[in-house]
């Protein structure tokens, strides 16, 4: 059951994964072919210059990529279960329901994970060519509170999708919102390296929410 499960939200998933790849790598491509133009006409040494005296990471093209596609994984995944009525179905598998909703946001998440981290790849493959470890880990290390702004954002919008009421729905969608914006308070340079600890805590906690809404759904909520 369990590879059935998988299998089915891959069936979803798959084109939207292609898609969602190419959409990331083109970004990333045009974000360091702009580090490399600047790097051809002025040198590696204005980008160290630039990196510590004004305080910017190269990358801030990429900034809301990842909370993007978090919520467009969950649309892909969820939007269906619901516009089509699948969830009522889904519930009654002989499949424990909340080991089920947990493994149909795991297999999002996993792509998520798998994403992000082809992104972080790419972006140390290049630029630990051109800077110094100690500027790779800095930009780095502020990209990291983006990939869990998308990780959070992706069962927030599961929250919201499988919600049965609209009313509720638009109350979820602001605390999504609110929850959002707490990874952008700050644009400077590891301005979050403080915060890892609790922004992971905050992910882990968010995690449960679409089982609240499948409860709510199961409980007979409707508008």
């Amino acid at each position: 059951m369990i590879k059935a499960i998988f299998y089915k939200e891959w069936i979803k998933m798959r084109w939207f994964c292609f898609v969602a790849a190419l959409f990331l790598a083109g970004f990333t491509a045009y974000a360091l072919l702009r580090v490399q133009r600047v790097i051809t006409f002025k040198g590696a040494a204005h980008i160290w210059q630039v990196m510590l005296e004004k305080e910017v990471v190269l990358i801030d093209l990429l900034q809301y990529l990842p909370v993007l596609l978090g919520i467009l994984t969950a649309l892909v995944q969820f939007v269906p279960e619901m516009a089509q009525k699948r969830l009522k179905l889904t519930l009654h598998l002989p499949f424990p329901q909340r080991r089920m909703i947990l493994l149909m946001t795991g297999t999002g998440l996993a792509a998520l994970v798998v994403l992000y981290a082809a992104q972080t790849f790419a972006l140390w493959a290049y630029f630990r060519a051109v800077l110094a470890p100690e500027l790779v880990a800095r930009i780095l290390l502020t990209a990291l509170p983006w990939y869990l702004a998308g990780l959070t954002l992706y069962p927030l919008t599961a929250w919201v999708c499988l919600e049965p009421t609209w009313r509720r729905r638009i109350a979820d969608m602001l605390v999504a919102a609110g929850v959002c914006r707490i990874f952008f308070l700050s644009e400077s340079p590891q301005a979050y390296d403080g915060m890892l600890p609790w922004l992971c805590a905050l992910l882990l906690c968010v995690l449960f929410f679409p089982l609240l809404s499948v409860h709510r759904f199961k409980q007979g909520c409707q508008d």
